[in-house]
């Protein structure tokens, strides 16, 4: 197709539909047959303008339907879809040679309630804050298409676009251009275990789904069935457009436990191979990072060595243990973690169930990590994130249950331990802004399923119907949104200091960054409520108490300390640390 108009090209279009008798690609008013090409993949061409031009498919006659690969759908995900070229972007990144996992630290945000307008441009505005926190790694909540105008991000049903309402793709590349700009990797979150209940326009294409077997969420990914070889190309490609085409320097794979694959090579060890070639390619790191609720290291042992050769995993067991420890939570999947020796071993063998009995699974669950060849910051670990606020009751944060010591000690426990530590947006100053989880879905009858399940599924759990928020009540989604006035002064903005000179601190002295288990020990006592981590030469010492301890130790000066009453500070005298009621010191 040709143009006398040069600002019009012909691109070409193709669309993966095996079972179609046709396809038409629908452009504006017109229609045009499509060429049945191999493997079920049909071939197109529309004219295209550097406005582009919306478009979609008609299946044998129905429809019209998004394209499954769509960067842009400025009208919703069920209308057409847009063209968008990335290459149009000028890159300002040039400099940029990424950052390695290792020793870094990941803040986790959800763009739509990270700043009051809800967008990626001014989520770029804040970048200063981060930096000031010492951090290395944005992670941002998934942002692909999804029906409504808010929504946690987990119902995406177009895993190649970039919801319109935080600025669409363009605004994306300029986002991760602003964070590189500030010295700051990108890390997207995305989810390739189920689609959102709205939109899924998937199956009326081809077999994308799998009837075989589900997950908590409906029916699986086909990631193993008749002609899931493209599905799993749809997957992969669409990771690597990330990496490739929107210069991301990561990815935090969701809920991997739940995609289910009894393929000889699973599809996480066709993701990291190709993930390999193209960091080779783009010469950076590019980083995975799975969810995963297994406790099994192989997932992050090196291909090399029989593994899937991702480069690390979230260890809910670390959130677990801090969270009991701190809070006195023993309810649910809490129960094992009562002890403070819980804590103890999580932070000296990285799982807590390694092949333990898991009572509240009703069974034994996880593997032991080998302590002597895995670094240690191949487990991401967090006091807070958005699975374990928001997937509470009423979305709240410890900053609820807690005193601002407390807060310090889990921000000492994050950042000073032996493994990746990832903060959740607001928590470096105690933010009081509960983070409930939230839909906008416009159709009344799967508003008020969700509403009426989640309801339902917390009365189970003993929780008052009552307080639970409704997820389609807008007043939700505003509640949850931070609330950065909150930075002024009084606890907060004494905290927000603290993780300030954790994040120096953890700069300055290579004993806080070591990746060798070997080099952690723990010694702790149940009964007075106190604990000590050692990293090489450097003691991290806890008071979990309400009252002063009296705590042994080697170290001879206090680098930094942290108590609930501004006017208390840690005393040192003839080889012991008296602290405070619930206060850390770090001692050298």
């Amino acid at each position: 197709m040709t143009t006398d108009n040069p600002d019009i090209v012909a691109v070409p279009i193709d669309v993966w539909a095996p079972a179609a008798d046709t396809v038409g690609l629908v452009a504006g008013d017109a229609t045009a047959p499509m060429t049945r090409g191999d493997a079920g993949w049909w071939h197109g061409s529309l004219s295209d303008s550097a406005d582009g031009v919306d478009y979609g498919f008609l299946l044998d006659g129905a429809g019209p339907f998004p394209d499954p690969r769509s960067r842009r759908q400025p009208h919703g995900v069920h209308a057409l879809s847009r063209t968008f070229d990335p290459a149009a972007h000028t890159w300002q990144d040039d400099a940029w040679t990424g950052r390695q996992l290792a020793g870094a630290t990941i803040y986790e945000l959800h763009i739509g309630t990270f700043t009051p307008e809800g967008t990626l441009e001014a989520a770029a505005g804040r970048l200063d804050h981060l930096v000031s926190l010492g951090v290395d790694f944005v992670e941002l909540l998934p942002v692909n298409g999804f029906n409504g105008t808010h929504n946690w991000g987990y119902d995406g049903v177009l895993w190649y676009a970039v919801h319109e309402g935080y600025g669409g793709p363009a605004a994306y590349q300029r986002f991760v251009d602003a964070c590189h700009a500030a010295g700051i990797g990108v890390i997207q979150d995305v989810v390739h275990n189920h689609l959102g209940p709205s939109g899924n326009y998937l199956p009326n294409f081809g077999p994308y789904l799998s009837d075989a077997e589900g997950n908590t969420w409906g029916a699986s990914v086909n990631l193993d069935g008749q002609d899931s070889d493209e599905v799993r190309r749809y997957i992969i490609d669409s990771a690597l457009m990330w990496l490739r085409d929107y210069h991301v320097d990561g990815l935090r794979l969701d809920a991997v436990h739940a995609l289910k694959d009894h393929s000889a090579v699973h599809l996480l060890e066709q993701l990291a191979g190709e993930v390999a070639v193209l960091s080779a390619s783009v010469g950076r790191p590019l980083t995975l990072i799975a969810e995963s609720d297994l406790n099994d290291p192989k997932l992050i042992t090196p291909r090399e060595a029989n593994g899937y050769g991702l480069d690390a995993q979230w260890s809910d067991d670390f959130h677990h243990a801090v969270h009991v420890a701190l809070t006195g939570e023993t309810v649910g999947y809490y129960a094992d973690f009562a002890p403070l020796g819980a804590l103890a071993k999580v932070l000296t063998r990285g799982f807590f169930h390694d092949g333990t009995l898991s009572t509240f699974r009703g069974r034994h669950h996880g593997r032991p990590v080998d302590t002597e060849r895995m670094p240690a910051w191949r487990l991401v670990v967090a006091s807070q994130n958005h699975d374990q606020i928001g997937n509470r009751a009423i979305g709240d944060r410890l900053s609820a249950q807690l005193d601002t010591g407390q807060l310090g000690i889990a921000a000492a426990l994050t950042l000073l331990g032996p493994f990746t530590p990832m903060l959740f947006m607001g928590e470096e100053w105690g933010a009081r802004t509960p983070w409930q989880f939230f839909t906008s879905h416009p159709e009344p009858e799967l508003g008020l399923a969700t509403a009426e399940g989640r309801i339902g599924e917390f009365a189970r759990m003993g929780w008052d119907p009552a307080v639970v928020p409704d997820p389609q009540d807008p007043a939700t989604f505003e509640r949850s949104k931070l609330d950065w006035s909150e930075l002024q002064g009084g606890d907060s903005g004494r905290l927000l200091a603290f993780y300030r000179d954790l994040a120096g601190l953890r700069r300055r002295l290579a004993d806080l960054t070591d990746p060798r288990f070997a080099r952690v020990a723990v010694a702790y006592d149940e009964a007075d409520g106190w604990l000590q981590l050692s990293r090489g030469e450097t003691e991290i010492v806890i008071n979990l108490s309400t009252t002063s301890r009296s705590v042994p130790v080697a170290g001879q000066s206090v680098l930094l300390a942290f108590a609930n009453s501004a006017d208390a500070s840690p005393r040192l005298d003839a080889g012991r640390v008296l602290l405070p009621p619930h206060s850390v010191a770090v001692l050298a």
